[in-house]
């Protein structure tokens, strides 16, 4: 991939340096993706994460951590199989989802942990 296809791209790679100004301490909602580049699921998904990003700009920050070069938040954050999806709003995690899925599956996660009383409300005025 080259520099010019980096720069397009609305999901930032963090690593441990970076972590918490980037995600704990984010302003707003952030899905991280604990991902390898050796992890076909993983690349399978990478175009779904980048226009969901687009999809929810403004609204939640989407980032990308390597495993393999940041052992130590795969372990804080008990990352046992990749893909790894989480939700952290406020510095915790809020959801996580494992493995690979469909767009709406990720869409729907994030949308109730944004919003947890659409769940509860008629569906008239959801």
């Amino acid at each position: 991939m080259n520099k010019q296809d980096m720069s397009n791209k609305k999901v930032i790679l963090v690593n441990e340096t970076d972590f918490d100004s980037a995600v704990i301490r984010s302003e707003v909602p952030v899905f991280v993706d604990f991902y390898a580049d050796w992890c076909g699921p993983c690349n399978m998904i990478a175009p779904t994460l980048e226009a969901l990003s687009e999809e929810y700009e403004g609204k939640v920050k989407f980032v990308k951590i390597n495993v393999d070069n940041n052992q130590q938040l795969a372990m804080k954050y008990d990352i046992m199989s990749i893909p790894t999806g989480m939700l952290f709003e406020n510095g915790t995690v809020k959801d996580s989802l494992i493995g690979a899925y469909p767009a709406s599956a990720y869409r729907q996660r994030i949308d109730n942990a944004l919003d947890p009383k659409r769940l509860s409300r008629p569906k008239s005025e959801a």
